[in-house]
């Protein structure tokens, strides 16, 4: 069963807009008490609110093209005890305890709890707000093939931030992922057969087709996000994402959300599954 590739999008919700290491640590109670107090910093909650809200439109989404609409109240709540807020949270506050020492978590703090790193959340957020409409999203993936062609220096801007932070590949990554997870929920529940291998070939046989979207979708967002931006003040966000603090959050902020759509994925496809089976019944 191929995933379709807006499939694979849409389990991992865009992640590039607060997402940019790999070393864990145990985290102290200090550390975790800075931790927190960095995730509120940046506003994790709001993020999340808007991810369910985009689990919500996708799970009617899911249930049109795949239940053929017939899934109703009881698949509406199962939509909802998925993309449970509580849980989502957890798992993305828990990696930044994690996978950050105390002198990065500061140095954080020190950039976002500004004028210009809260500025930049803001924007960050209402940019994805925004792109939730496809006419916008639309309009965004247009502006980036048009500042592509011109080569315009924000573009190149951009371009550049967005291989600093590896956001390309981490997000083509995290959607495969997220797309195989889900196929496996599938399999878990009976709805495909296919072994560990054909799922895996599967799903990375659409590599160059995520990553085409994935390209327009990541380039559009960050232009709108940050258009409003001062050259001077893109900049300074630039140099803060080249540091060591500024690599380590993203990595950790990576870390928690692709832990997070892993899980919300593998309970989608099992979801579905048992849906499709009951009404074979």
């Amino acid at each position: 069963m191929r995933i379709p590739m807006q499939l694979a999008r849409m389990l991992t919700g865009g992640l590039a807009g607060v997402l940019v290491g790999l070393i864990v640590t145990i985290a102290s109670p200090v550390a975790a008490s800075q931790a927190d107090r960095l995730a509120d910093i940046l506003r994790i909650g709001e993020v999340i609110d808007l991810m369910r809200d985009e689990g919500r439109a996708f799970g009617i989404e899911l249930n049109n093209d795949m239940l053929g609409g017939q899934g109703g109240a009881i698949w509406a709540a199962q939509i909802d005890r998925i993309y449970d807020r509580d849980v989502m949270e957890t798992a993305v506050r828990r990696a930044l305890a994690d996978r950050m020492d105390s002198d990065d978590i500061a140095r954080s703090i020190a950039f976002y709890d500004t004028p210009l790193g809260q500025r930049i959340l803001t924007l960050e957020t209402s940019a994805r707000q925004a792109m939730a409409d496809s006419t916008v999203e639309e309009i965004a993936r247009a502006t980036y093939r048009e500042l592509k062609q011109e080569g315009d220096p924000r573009f190149v801007e951009i371009t550049r931030f967005i291989e600093i932070n590896d956001l390309l590949e981490r997000n083509v990554t995290g959607a495969l992922n997220a797309s195989y997870h889900f196929m496996r929920g599938l399999a878990e529940g009976g709805s495909v057969t296919m072994s560990e291998s054909e799922m895996t070939a599967d799903v990375w046989s659409q590599e160059d087709e995520t990553r085409s979207d994935t390209e327009s979708w990541l380039y559009g967002f960050l232009i709108l996000a940050y258009g409003p931006l001062s050259d001077d003040d893109f900049d300074a966000y630039i140099v803060f994402s080249e540091t060591d603090a500024g690599q380590i959050l993203n990595a950790a902020l990576f870390d928690g959300f692709d832990e997070m759509y892993l899980d919300i994925s593998h309970a989608l496809g099992l979801m579905v599954a048992r849906a499709l089976e009951t009404s074979d019944l």
